[in-house]
């Protein structure tokens, strides 16, 4: 049954993509702010009525795989979920739908599908046909990452020059597949000043639609001190760190367009236990909360509400976070304040929009809201 279901919705691919043709014109598009959304719902068919299109301008759908060199489906309900997305054009026609492939987990095919002019050519030819299959608005890159092992994985100095070269040989084949349509090219790229030092993103950029910039895990469970993961500015309360505004920077300063530009918030917080009662316990020693849900929708419905869990303000970083001082607990997160701030800031430095992980971390769209209504 669930594999005619499959067969079902695949059938009637034909008329999504006939849905799909209508496109920004260029001026247009270079008014509109994104706010792009990774989708990743596993190996389940999701319903379109779970999506508002209407506060999107983009679907970036995690994740498809690299297998033999080639891009494959990542998991069996991939190819119902893009006629559910392709579907919600009826709502919003100019919604883009991407791909995006590799991520985390899937990052291990780069570097030998990068190595050569051949292997690059074939995972090209299988990435079009992919998109056409499905009826796609474009690709994105999310190798994590070039140069580094990232989940461990294979890795080179080539990497380097090979990343930039995918990206160019993309970018071309791209334009040759339709006079009337362009197809974007996007990337999802670190924060950190290793991943800017292994690439060259000034020379990478002009190939690309837009930079994602994943600036969100700038501390987590792997650190022995409780700090901001999501902070729009440096904080006050520590020296070493990350911040939004450092990546823009940085990335500016290797050339890429700040409109090209587009900061990552996350859905989701980060958390601590056994934190001393000092400053809220920013900035303090313990032992991060491994295999535990922080997602905004888990915050919202446990934490938040939670009286022993005390709110607070980082007035210097522009972060919010929860503080147990009984239980010794620290969460870093986002919420509505912050995404606003951060909106201001994509704003008035003339970036490309705001994309975030993950759609389904959401509660009752109230990230969501807060984003599109000061984007869109």
């Amino acid at each position: 049954m669930k594999k005619n279901f499959f067969l079902l919705m695949i059938g009637i691919a034909i008329s999504a993509c006939s849905s799909s043709e209508k496109t920004l014109d260029s001026s247009s598009e270079s008014q509109t702010k994104a706010v792009i959304s990774y989708v990743f719902p596993g190996n389940r068919v999701i319903e379109s009525n779970e999506i508002a299109a209407g506060k999107l301008t983009h679907v970036n759908y995690a994740f498809a795989n690299i297998q033999d060199g080639e891009m494959v489906e990542g998991c069996e309900a991939d190819s119902a979920n893009f006629v559910v997305l392709n579907r919600l054009k009826k709502d919003n026609p100019l919604l883009k739908i991407l791909v995006s492939v590799g991520g985390w987990g899937w990052s291990g095919g780069f570097s030998d599908m990068a190595l050569t002019k051949e292997s690059r050519a074939r995972f090209i030819q299988s990435a079009l046909e992919f998109i056409e299959k499905h009826c796609l608005d474009g690709l994105d890159i999310d190798w994590e990452y070039p140069g580094l092992p990232g989940a461990g994985n294979p890795n080179r100095a080539e990497d380097k020059e090979n990343f930039t070269l995918l990206l160019k040989e993309c970018r071309s084949a791209l334009d040759a597949m339709a006079e009337s349509k362009h197809y974007l090219l996007t990337i999802a790229a670190a924060a950190s000043s290793a991943f800017i030092e292994k690439n060259d993103m000034g020379e990478a950029s002009q190939y690309l639609d837009m930079v994602n910039l994943m600036t969100y895990d700038f501390a987590g469970e792997w650190d022995d001190v409780a700090r901001h993961h999501a902070n729009l500015f440096p904080s006050d309360y520590y020296e070493w760190g990350n911040s939004v505004s450092e990546t823009v920077s940085r990335y500016i300063e290797e050339g890429v367009p700040a409109e090209k530009l587009v900061i990552g918030v996350p859905f989701y917080g980060r958390g601590w236990r056994n934190i001393a009662p000092v400053n809220d316990g920013i900035d303090q020693s313990g032992d991060g909360l491994s295999n535990v849900n922080l997602s905004y929708r888990r915050l919202r419905r446990n934490y938040l509400s939670n009286s022993a869990y005390k709110y607070g303000w980082d007035h210097s970083a522009k972060a919010p976070y929860l503080f147990n001082e009984e239980d010794g607990v620290f969460i870093t997160y986002e919420n509505s304040q912050s995404l606003q701030l951060k909106c201001d800031f994509v704003k008035e430095n003339n970036l490309k929009g705001v994309m975030f992980w993950e759609y389904f971390g959401d509660y009752e769209e109230e990230l969501l809201s807060a984003i599109s209504g000061e984007m869109i």
